[in-house]
C-alpha cells in the first residue's frame, strides 16, 4: 500500500515537474518575442500603461453602470416586477428552452446581475423542485446567456462615434435578440448531450419544498424604495470590483496581442494599447470564416469575442479602442452585444457553477454547447442586423 502511495506521489511530483516547465517555454516565449519586436523597457511601460488607463476610463466607467444597474434590478425585484416579467415570459420557456415557466426568473436575474445568481436559485429546493434534473443542469447554460445583460446593452446603446450622431440601441436590441437564439441553442444541445447521463431525483430530494417562491419584504415603500437601491447599488460595487482582476490582466495581454504601434513612424513608444498583433495575424489565415459569420470588416474585432470568453466586462474594455480607431458600426454593435450576452465568461464560471451544482464531469458539454451557442448568437445578430438595416436603416 505504502509502495503504491509512493509510486503515485512520484507520478503527481514528475507531472508538476513537467507543468513547470511548459509554462516557462510558453511564458518566455510569449514575453520573450513581444520584448523583442517591441523592446523590454516599452512592453513593460505598456503593461503599467494599459492597465492604469483601463482602470481609470474603463473599469470606472463599468462600475457606475454596474451600481445604476444594480439598484434598478433591486427595485425591480423589490416592487414585484421581475415576477411580472416571469407570468409574462413564462409560456415561452417550455416550446424555447425546455424548461418550466419559473425558468423565466433565472433568466431576468441573471440579466439584472450576473451568472453566479443561478446557483442561489438552483440550489433552492422551492425552486428546483419545478425542474427534471437534467433541465436543472442546464440552468447553467440558460443562465449564463443572459449574464450582465443589462450592463451589456446599456454600455453599448450609450456609445457614440466622434463626429457621428449614430444611436446604437437599435444595434443594441438586436444584439438582445442575437443571445436569446444563442441561449436556445445551448440549452437544447446541452440538455441533449446530458439527458441519458443524469439520473431522475427521487421525491425525497425536495423535502421542506414549499409551493411558491416568494420575495418577502417588511416596512414601508419609502423604506423599501431606499434599502433596495442602496442594497442594489452595493451589489453593483462588488460586481465592479470582480470585473477589475479580468479587465487589467486579461484585457492588456489580449490588447498587447492585437493591436500594433501607436505610430507607424516612430515606432514602439511604451504607450497604453500598443502591442504586437498576432490574433489578427492568426485570424486572417481563416478571415472568410469571420466575415462570413459575423461580416466583421478588421481582423482586430475578432479581439472582443475571444475575450468574453473569459470575462465579459474585459471584452467591453476593449470597445472603446475599437471606437478610438473608427471600427464600430451597427453590426458590430449588434454580434459584441449578443457574444458578449451569450458567452459572458462561461470558460471561467461554468466550472465553478457546475462543481456547486456537484456535476463537474459534465463541464465538458456545457462548455462545447455554450461555444456553438455563441458562434450562433454572432452570426444570427449580423445577418438579422443586416435585415433590419435593409428594411428600416
Amino acid at each position: 500500500m505504502n509502495a503504491l502511495k509512493k509510486i503515485k506521489q512520484t507520478d503527481f511530483l514528475q507531472q508538476r515537474r513537467y507543468e513547470a516547465v511548459c509554462f516557462l517555454i510558453v511564458f518566455f516565449g510569449v514575453f520573450g518575442y513581444l520584448g523583442h519586436v517591441m523592446g523590454v523597457s516599452n512592453m513593460l511601460k505598456t503593461i503599467m500603461n494599459t492597465a492604469w488607463d483601463l482602470l481609470l476610463n474603463t473599469v470606472f466607467y463599468i462600475m457606475g453602470i454596474t451600481v445604476l444597474s444594480g439598484a434598478l434590478g433591486k427595485l425591480l425585484i423589490e416592487f414585484g416586477v421581475v415576477r411580472l416579467l416571469e407570468k409574462i415570459l413564462a409560456p415561452f420557456m417550455k416550446p424555447l428552452f425546455n424548461l418550466p415557466g419559473v425558468a423565466a426568473l433565472a433568466g431576468v436575474l441573471t440579466f439584472l446581475s450576473d451568472n453566479p445568481a443561478i446557483i442561489n436559485l438552483a440550489n433552492d429546493k422551492n425552486y428546483s423542485k419545478y425542474f427534471k434534473n437534467f433541465q436543472l443542469v442546464s440552468l447553467t447554460n440558460f443562465g449564463t446567456a443572459f449574464g450582465m445583460g443589462l450592463v451589456v446593452i446599456t454600455f453599448m446603446s450609450t456609445l457614440k462615434v466622434e463626429g457621428d450622431d449614430t444611436n446604437f440601441f437599435i444595434p443594441a436590441l438586436v444584439g438582445l435578440l442575437g443571445a436569446v437564439v444563442g441561449a436556445v441553442v445551448s440549452t437544447r444541445l446541452m440538455q441533449r448531450l446530458i439527458r441519458n447521463k443524469i439520473t431522475p431525483r427521487k421525491d425525497d430530494d425536495f423535502e421542506g419544498a414549499v409551493e411558491k417562491i416568494s420575495f418577502k419584504s417588511e416596512g414601508g415603500v419609502f423604506l423599501r424604495f431606499l434599502n433596495s437601491i442602496l442594497d442594489g447599488g452595493k451589489s453593483g460595487v462588488d460586481l465592479g470590483l470582480a470585473i477589475i482582476p479580468g479587465v487589467l490582466i486579461i484585457s492588456t495581454m489580449v490588447m498587447m496581442l492585437t493591436f500594433g504601434p501607436s505610430d507607424a513612424v516612430k515606432g514602439y513608444q511604451g504607450l497604453a494599447y500598443e502591442g504586437v498583433p498576432i490574433l489578427p495575424k492568426l485570424a486572417d489565415y481563416i478571415w472568410w470564416l469571420f466575415e462570413g459569420l459575423f461580416g466583421f470588416k478588421d481582423s482586430e474585432l475578432i479581439a472582443f469575442p475571444v475575450t468574453s470568453l473569459g470575462a465579459v466586462g474585459a471584452a467591453l474594455s476593449l470597445v472603446k479602442a475599437f471606437l478610438a480607431k473608427g471600427l464600430i458600426d451597427g453590426n458590430v454593435v449588434a454580434v459584441f452585444t449578443a457574444m458578449g450576452m451569450c458567452w459572458s465568461g462561461y470558460l471561467s464560471t461554468h466550472t465553478a457553477m457546475l462543481d456547486t451544482l456537484k456535476y463537474r464531469e459534465l463541464t465538458s458539454n456545457a462548455l462545447l454547447s455554450h461555444t456553438v451557442g455563441g458562434i450562433v448568437a454572432g452570426t444570427f445578430a449580423h445577418y438579422c442586423y443586416v435585415l433590419v438595416e435593409m428594411l428600416f436603416l
